[in-house]
């Protein structure tokens, strides 16, 4: 039998523990505990969650690696490239890949009867992956390539509300090199993903367009966008597919120049990884503020519990034995606070994720509402962390116990 835990029991659940002094501060503890909790399972989340939201709006624009010529000095008027059959296929051999895309991207100026806007048409093929779009198709359809020659083409919602146009309208594009030309094309579906920087920016069209106005050959394309299963291996695959790559020529002489997203876009990702330090900071200051909650109400029970405590060493008990009790008596009280903010945060968390209660500004925050994502490996982490830490907290106060005297605890009684 561990007596030490059946004497914490007592005192815990027993029914006179509702009458102590303690009681009051032994509720603060455990609200302390849960308060702490539900904040760092919400905070997790949410980061997560957003950047979970920010990083697949970039990549629905352009993939994970992007493999394209090494001339292009990092503008939207593309050099053409080539790729062998050979070399798809190693590619897609690479574990982790699951599709690979051709695309191409040429910019333009839209004019209407009113107004003019500079943008960048991103020709697709039939291979496109529509799963990005699709998600965030506000009206009309999606543009079919894998028919003749298409000028429909997909819009912005943001594009529309600046050139006052609709779903079915059509429009001239003029494109500016030795000499101007021009393409009409038709609205078949308006798209908005909150990411102003996109959506101001990218018309989705048939590549043969592009091929057209490039004079390329049905063979020939900007790029290919490789896209992978996990946002995690994207260094190692992004790797393994420049060792490919690498010194490499097309038939035209061209080499090929590989970059993941992270690359391509480094300033969004680095404001990303800023705000992993966020949680960090909001992680330490929940862990103090649980923490000296927790030894105000340890430190309480002790010195409400003085003369079990005198009278438990006159039995012979070790001073161990006497903070085991105490420290016992601790963990029930971290249980019961951990089990309420564990409900309470995963709650909240539900919440949000199903009916999107927190709006934000998408102008701001690129997104409508507040995002979640549960990591349950990162949840029971957190809760084991937590458990741990206010366990090894309680060590300290526990040590008072030592300091008390038998004798002077019976003299006092």
């Amino acid at each position: 039998m561990n007596f030490e835990y059946n004497i914490a029991k007592k005192i815990h659940f027993g029914k006179k523990a509702e009458k102590n002094v303690a009681r009051p501060a032994v509720r603060i503890a455990t609200i302390g505990i849960a308060v702490g909790l539900i904040v760092m399972l919400l905070a997790i989340s949410i980061v997560i969650g957003f950047k979970s939201e920010i990083r697949s709006k970039v990549i629905g624009f352009g993939g994970h690696v992007q493999i394209t010529n090494f001339d292009n000095n990092n503008t939207y008027q593309m050099q053409p490239i080539e790729m062998e059959d050979a070399v798809l296929e190693q590619i897609k051999a690479i574990k982790g890949v699951r599709h690979i895309q051709i695309f191409a991207t040429k910019p333009g100026i839209i004019k209407t009867s009113d107004e003019f806007q500079g943008v960048v048409l991103k020709g697709i093929g039939s291979d496109f992956d529509w799963n990005f779009f699709k998600n965030n198709l506000v009206e009309g359809k999606l543009i079919n390539t894998k028919d003749s020659l298409t000028n429909n083409i997909l819009i912005s919602k943001d594009l529309c509300k600046t050139l006052n146009l609709k779903l079915g309208d059509s429009f001239l594009t003029y494109f500016i090199e030795n000499e101007v030309r021009a393409r009409k094309f038709t609205i078949t579906g308006i798209y908005s993903t909150n990411f102003a920087d996109y959506d101001k920016m990218f018309v989705i069209c048939d590549i043969r367009q592009i091929q057209r106005l490039n004079d390329w050959t049905q063979n020939q394309f900007g790029g290919l966008e490789v896209l992978i299963d996990n946002f995690d291996n994207i260094d190692r695959i992004g790797n393994e597919v420049y060792l490919l790559t690498a010194n490499r020529f097309n038939e035209e002489g061209a080499t090929y120049l590989t970059r993941t997203i992270k690359q391509l876009n480094p300033q969004i990702f680095s404001w990303l990884a800023l705000l992993d330090m966020n949680v960090w900071v909001i992680l330490l200051l929940m862990f103090a503020v649980a923490g000296f909650s927790m030894i105000s109400g340890l430190l309480i029970l002790i010195l409400e519990r003085t003369s079990m405590i005198g009278l438990l060493k006159a039995l012979g008990c070790t001073d161990w034995s006497v903070r085991k009790i105490f420290l016992y008596h601790s963990f029930f009280l971290i249980g019961k606070g951990m089990l309420w903010g564990n409900v309470i945060g995963l709650t909240l968390c539900a919440l949000q994720y199903f009916f999107h209660i927190v709006p934000l500004d998408p102008q701001a925050y690129y997104v409508s509402f507040v995002p979640v994502r549960l990591n349950w490996f990162l949840i029971i982490l957190l809760n084991a962390v937590t458990l741990v830490a206010s366990l090894l907290v309680m060590l300290a106060p526990s040590y008072l116990v030592t300091k008390i005297s038998p004798a002077k605890t019976m003299r006092y009684e």
